[in-house]
């Protein structure tokens, strides 16, 4: 079964890189997705733009601004994504207001029609993802959820156990955006992750340069970098200088030497 979580193997050699961008930001938008596969991405975070992102910064809510202006709806991004299948996973994010309005389960069927890979809904509460993981699971969408640095160790571990495909660890209590530093959290974090699970744990929020993603990929298996490829796009970049951004993350991540499932609790 060609699930997320088998393209995403901790034991693949090497540290894992997720870039972020919201879907229909831009009428050439899919042709920034295959720059972004080709630059060296293992999976791309699609957002859904939304009027309200609760939990995103001043930059990926300027990014849904300018993709709603434009039109961009659910079913757009999605229909973009079906007549555009670039070779590296997908995994869409949205809240719960867009992905459950119109039921869990036509919704997770028309991730898979689309051809995506995975779901993260960032406002979705652990005790209320039951009805969400079921139908993610009946469509063969693995639904990865979120810890942040203040989850006690005893929920970490069922968020890793309820987690499919990779476990999203929130690198410091706030919102998304460029920072100049990685927040101290996350690396104790990440390790705390890998002590309770042997699903890839991917860190992100505020990893912006070459740099933070090395240094965050140390304690992680993959880190996810949204704000600073967005502010990129949105300030006129095209695909070849997004790609141009990846490649330099890439590059850095292949400077870090990979873990494998026997170091999880390392």
């Amino acid at each position: 079964m060609n699930t997320l979580e088998t393209r995403l193997r901790r034991d693949r050699g090497r540290k894992l890189l997720m870039p972020y961008l919201t879907g229909g930001v831009t009428p050439d938008w899919t042709d920034h997705l295959r720059a972004i596969a080709d630059a060296g991405a293992d999976a791309i975070e699609v957002g859904i733009p939304f009027s309200d992102p609760t939990l995103d910064g001043v930059t990926i809510q300027e990014a849904s601004d300018v993709a709603l202006a434009r039109g961009a709806t659910t079913d757009g991004v999605l229909a973009d994504l079906s007549r555009n299948r670039i070779g590296v996973p997908i995994v869409v994010s949205t809240y719960a207001n867009l992905a459950l309005r119109r039921g869990a389960g036509r919704f997770c069927r028309s991730l898979a029609e689309a051809g995506v890979h995975g779901l993260i809904v960032p406002d979705l509460p652990l005790e209320e993802a039951g009805a969400t993981s079921g139908a993610a699971r009946a469509a063969n969408v693995d639904l990865a959820l979120l810890a942040s640095p203040a989850t006690p160790t005893h929920r970490l571990r069922e968020i890793a156990e309820r987690s499919r495909g990779f476990v999203y660890a929130v690198s410091l209590m706030g919102i998304t955006g460029e920072r100049e530093h990685l927040a101290a959290s996350a690396a104790a974090l990440a390790r705390r992750l890998r002590g309770v699970t042997d699903r890839p744990v991917f860190l992100g929020f505020g990893i912006s340069t070459p740099a933070q993603a090395a240094a965050a990929a140390r304690d992680a298996d993959g880190v996810i970098v949204g704000a600073a490829l967005m502010r990129r796009l949105l300030d006129g970049a095209g695909p070849a200088s997004t790609a141009g951004f990846v490649r330099s993350l890439r590059a850095a991540l292949d400077g870090v030497p990979a873990r494998t499932t026997a170091d999880a609790g390392g």
